[in-house]
């Protein structure tokens, strides 16, 4: 037996068994062997696969597997026995996984999947099923990844293979958890977990923390998320400082540390709004709103790291994912520009590799920034500009989360949309209300979280429109009540003084201009409707 075929043989023994840093320490020992590879070597395409599957549990990156690959030239692929030559085709696939192209690596899986019958090799078919599952999962195809994902464990309940089921439970866990049927996942999770735990396979031991702590963070436990998302990165770091996944769980994390930072403002902000010391800024004071400050600062501190980390690796996804995240933070924090900027950034990475989940996200960031430059009320011509632009990119969105099966990426592009009819440059509650359903109807019963925070919000702003329609409506055929007319002109007052005052630039002086009655009327009736402090 060759050295590099006894090398293959020890090495996928101990992936069998899970025995990670047993496997990453032959590596290391053994690293000139790899580097003096030849494709004319006994078992060649046999040595780059258990280094792709190597790869995969988290040793080097994929530039590892192209230097293995570029040594095959085409006289040399061609020379190939079938078996060989499917086994190469195996390990660009996953090359093309690790480098963000899913479909190329779809397309590879499919053809080794239909030549079964010339490999006669059950563990290999297990592998190409749940490699074809993942990279379906990361198009959003969820029922085609879990079609594949359920046949890799079929095969491999066949085999006996107890660690690499676990891998596979992991997969079905999450995309179980993506069809709306989260406690299946979490089931699933725990399942692999148990099979998992005596090993050293830290990489998959903290990807089900960190699938735990989405499926928590759904139902809106964003503290159980938090704890969930640092344990995934605590037990990355024992091995990884570099991996993918930590970033991933670093982003994770700052994203639920940006979503209490939001709920901790709204408490703010009603706290003040009660004891009438609410400006136009609503600017917080006091220990609350410096720890409102450390939550932001803490999540764009954990997103620079993950950025350094994908960058490394030339990870676009990753990349865009952190600029989309840290646009949202910058967006609640009122830097509109920014965020508008992060925004084109992720979608231009985006496009270079055709990931229509991180288009459609890039998409809503820029609506929102849009959409806030409305509610900042800029002059008329800015201001339809802006209302038409979010529109545009809430109706991009909706467009390309369609051509994924991501239900809550269409909801969240739905809600988008929704928000710009119901902006105070459309103000069409009609159509907003058509996009709240359409939200609602793929926003599952056992969701908590932001998402359903924000249709509940879009709804309640669209019903007090609602009410102001009817109102008005009521006074036009003159149903009066037992109001006089007096006690009408100044509801009347209360309903049109804010609307003009935003559509002034929250001027007071223009208000009274333009209506024709006094700064101190104007003032008075914008104390009462909590949009000025009382001394102003």
């Amino acid at each position: 037996m060759s050295a590099l075929l006894e090398l293959t043989s020890t090495l996928n023994q101990a992936l069998a068994q899970r025995q990670i840093e047993e496997g990453f320490r032959i590596l290391e020992q053994r690293t000139g062997e790899l580097e003096q590879f030849e494709p004319q070597q006994e078992a060649s395409a046999h040595v780059v696969l258990c280094i792709a599957e190597w790869v995969d549990a988290g040793y080097s990156d994929h530039r590892l597997i192209e230097s293995l690959l570029n040594k095959f030239s085409a006289e040399q692929r061609r020379r190939l026995s079938i078996a060989e030559y499917l086994l190469l085709r195996m390990a660009e696939a996953f090359s093309c996984i690790a480098k963000e192209d899913a479909d190329s690596a779809i397309s590879l899986l499919h053809f080794v999947i239909q030549a079964e019958r010339e490999l006669n090799d059950p563990r290999l078919m297990v592998l190409a099923h749940f490699w074809k599952g993942r990279a379906h999962r990361k198009k959003g195809e969820y029922d085609a990844a879990l079609r594949d994902i359920a046949e890799a464990r079929r095969l491999a309940s066949r085999l006996h293979a107890s660690n690499l089921t676990a891998q596979i439970q992991i997969q079905e866990g999450w995309i179980n958890f993506q069809l709306g049927r989260p406690k299946e996942g979490l089931r699933l999770l725990d399942q692999a977990e148990a099979a998992l735990k005596s090993t050293d396979d830290w990489l998959s031991l903290g990807n089900i923390e960190s699938a735990r702590g989405r499926i928590v963070r759904r139902s809106g436990e964003y503290a159980q998320a938090l704890h969930h998302f640092d344990k995934a990165a605590r037990i990355y770091a024992r091995r990884y400082s570099n991996h993918r996944n930590l970033a991933r769980a670093l982003v994770n994390a700052a994203y639920v540390k940006r979503l209490i930072a939001l709920q901790l403002r709204k408490r703010i902000d009603l706290r003040a709004r009660d004891s009438g010391r609410v400006t136009e800024e609503a600017e917080p004071r006091g220990a609350s709103h410096s720890r409102y400050i450390k939550l932001c600062r803490e999540a764009l501190d954990q997103l620079h790291r993950a950025g350094e980390i994908y960058a490394h690796h030339h990870h676009h996804g990753g990349t865009g994912t952190v600029l989309v995240n840290a646009g949202q933070l910058h967006l609640d924090q009122g830097a509109i520009d920014r965020a508008s900027q992060e925004g084109v950034k992720a979608y231009e990475l985006a496009q270079q590799k055709h990931d229509h989940i991180l288009m459609a996200r890039a998409r809503l960031l820029q609506s929102a920034a849009e959409n806030a430059r409305v509610e900042e009320q800029l002059e008329d011509s800015d201001l339809a500009v802006h209302a038409n632009l979010a529109r545009q990119y809430a109706e991009e969105a909706i467009a390309l989360a369609k051509h994924t099966e991501n239900r809550r990426l269409t909801a969240g592009a739905y809600l988008a949309r929704g928000n710009c009819a119901a902006n105070d440059f459309f103000q069409d509650w009609d159509e907003a209300k058509q996009y709240v359903d359409l939200a609602a109807s793929l926003i599952g019963i056992e969701d908590r979280d932001h998402l359903w925070e924000e249709m509940a919000m879009l709804k309640s702003r669209i019903l007090r429109a609602s009410k102001i329609d009817d109102t008005l409506r009521a006074w036009s055929e003159g149903m009066l009540g037992e109001k006089t007319f007096q006690q009408v002109t100044e509801e009347f007052a209360e309903i049109v003084i804010p609307k003009v005052w935003m559509r002034e630039g929250r001027k007071v002086s223009r208000v009274a201009q333009r209506l024709s009655v006094s700064p101190k009327k104007v003032r008075r009736i914008l104390r009462n409707a909590g949009l000025l402090a009382a001394g102003e």
